[in-house]
């Protein structure tokens, strides 16, 4: 069952277009990546289906069209965006930034809290600490744990490896495929190791200068020899 489905999505800064009319689709429970070279807007799609730049076309979330809603709407409808930079609150701790993360909720969160300390136990051990004193790879930690404190059924991601060591990496991607697989959660990832990504992911769409160039299952994309000598240095 279809739970995003993008199409005709466009997006671009000032006079430059960046998205030109393309169409990615994610169904419940479904990992799908986004491959591209630098420059092919993969980040403009996150940040298009968030609502954090504008864009027009058609963006159907859990059968509503959500292009003109605003990103705080988009929030509180189930979406979480993880961005590129992890973009954490430097100033403020870790357990505030947790917080933070949960303010469209109405409900007792301490649980919340509690789980993502215990998924991400470096995090527990820095409760206290400001975030912007933290390692790469435990911003990106806090950057999820805090997303995830929305409890979004969709989680956009995009580069979480971006910067950080392969260890820490492998680390990210464990969790982020435990939350697919075992609690449902649907994830829209973009990633810049493709070899990874295309291990945990069920679909793949490749952007090329704003357009999608190819598509299909994850085991097709990786099998393209076209593709993999082009996008994936094989």
């Amino acid at each position: 069952m279809s739970l995003l489905k993008a199409t005709g999505l466009r997006a671009s800064y000032g006079q430059v277009d960046v998205l030109l009319g393309i169409d990615i689709e994610v169904n419940e429970g479904e990992m799908v990546v986004v491959l591209g070279a630098n420059g092919a807007g993969k980040t403009t799609t996150m940040r298009a289906i968030s609502g954090t730049i504008p864009r027009s076309g058609s963006v159907m979330y859990d059968g509503h069209d959500i292009v003109s809603q605003s990103a705080e709407s988009i929030v509180r409808s189930g979406i979480a965006h993880v961005p590129q930079g992890r973009g954490t609150f430097s100033e403020l701790t870790v357990e505030e930034n947790l917080r933070i993360g949960a303010y469209v909720r109405k409900d007792s969160i301490e649980s919340d809290i509690e789980r993502w300390y215990k998924t991400f136990p470096r995090l527990e051990e820095r409760r206290g600490q400001r975030a912007g004193s933290l390692s790469g790879g435990e911003q990106q930690m806090l950057a999820i744990a805090r997303a995830l404190m929305s409890r979004p059924r969709l989680l956009l991601c995009d580069e979480p490896s971006l910067g950080l060591a392969p260890l820490i990496t492998q680390e990210l991607f464990a969790v982020l495929k435990s939350l697919n697989q075992q609690d449902g959660l649907s994830v829209l990832l973009v990633e810049q190791n493709a070899n990874l990504a295309l291990k945990v992911a069920s679909k793949v769409y490749l952007l090329e200068t704003g357009q999608v160039v190819a598509s299909g299952t994850a085991e097709a994309i990786a099998g393209d020899e076209r593709i993999r000598k082009a996008y994936l240095g094989g």
